[in-house]
């Protein structure tokens, strides 16, 4: 249904860049589509760990359970959930660049039951161009809190 990948160049090595991105408690704050975060799993963030997600979303309060499914530290992790009958993933890729990172996101939402082909195909295209706007927020959120340019790094 959507499918799309975003990059950006981060002026922060990518030891910070992967803390940052990962420190799910620290989100709300940071990245400002984000207004809360409960971890659900204890210890350190790792594939497993799982934790829900409050943010707005079109407007609109949306709380998601999500999951770390892959977890390379300083190099990768993806984070993926279920929800309204399809399977969303977004896998986050850190590579170094110069003297800072260069931080890939791809997005990958499928529809899983009939309800979800149904409605959601239609949808996609339009979806895509909000999700991809979110997701670029969230990556200018990061970037800035990277770089020091936020009080909440």
């Amino acid at each position: 249904m959507a499918r799309f990948a975003l990059t950006t160049s981060i002026a922060a090595p990518v030891d910070r860049v992967f803390a940052l991105s990962t420190d799910v408690e620290g989100w709300p704050g940071r990245i400002k589509g984000i207004t809360k975060v409960e971890k659900l799993t204890p210890g350190p963030v790792g594939a497993g760990t799982r934790f829900r997600e409050t943010r707005v979303m079109f407007g609109k309060a949306a709380t998601e359970e999500m999951e770390f499914t892959r977890f390379e530290p300083n190099a990768a992790y993806t984070v993926g959930c279920e929800s309204c009958g399809a399977s969303y993933l977004s896998t986050f890729t850190f590579r170094p660049e110069g003297g800072g990172t260069r931080l890939t996101v791809e997005f990958d939402c499928r529809p899983r039951s009939f309800f979800a082909r149904l409605l959601l195909w239609p949808l996609g295209l339009l979806m895509r161009g909000m999700l991809r706007k979110c997701i670029q927020r969230d990556l200018d959120d990061l970037k800035a809190a990277a770089e020091g340019k936020r009080q909440n790094a």
